[in-house]
């Protein structure tokens, strides 16, 4: 029987990690019901109202603060779905509170042979995969023991932050 989180124990993850902290993302989409308002806004042209992002903003600034290292690449299939387009907007705030966030073009994700799914990796030695349903909502966050596996996502993560663009960078293109 596989092993899930809860989402206390997957949040006490980032609470203790000591130096790094690592997301691949890989879907286009992401089904998550304190978004829908935020996306709905953003698809409209309406003004932003970020306030239910702050609590992730200011621990991403604690953490930072404290040395310590967040880093993101998303695999983005171009042209961008609108939900790429809303991250890509949203990024603004967590690259403000000191986040490292890149892209990387699906093909090219390919070609390094990424997986084909969300992780977290944590101090290089934690690692989460997030699962997901056909309607892209997290199921949830599965912790993985297997040292063979870390190492692997641990290659995986440094090839896509080598050959992913920073979020400045990418947004002028």
């Amino acid at each position: 029987m596989t092993t899930v989180l809860s989402a206390a124990e997957f949040w006490q993850l980032f609470e203790e990690f000591e130096h790094t902290a690592f997301r691949l993302e890989v879907r286009d989409r992401y089904a998550d019901d304190e978004e829908a308002e935020p996306l709905r806004r953003f698809l409209a042209g309406e003004p932003a109202d970020d306030a239910w992002f702050m609590d992730f903003y200011r621990a991403v600034e604690e953490w930072t603060a404290a040395g310590k290292v967040i880093q993101r690449v998303r695999v983005v299939t171009e042209p961008h779905s609108d939900y790429t387009r809303f991250g890509l907007d949203l990024a603004r705030l967590n690259v403000a509170a000191g986040e490292d966030i890149r892209y990387l073009p699906r093909p090219m994700a390919r070609e390094l042979g990424l997986p084909e799914h969300d992780y977290w990796l944590f101090d290089s030695r934690q690692l989460v995969i997030l699962r997901f349903d056909g309607s892209d909502r997290l199921l949830g966050a599965e912790p993985v023991a297997e040292p063979a596996d870390i190492i692997r996502h641990g290659y995986w993560r440094d090839a896509a932050l080598h050959h992913a663009q920073r979020h400045h960078a990418y947004r002028l293109k």
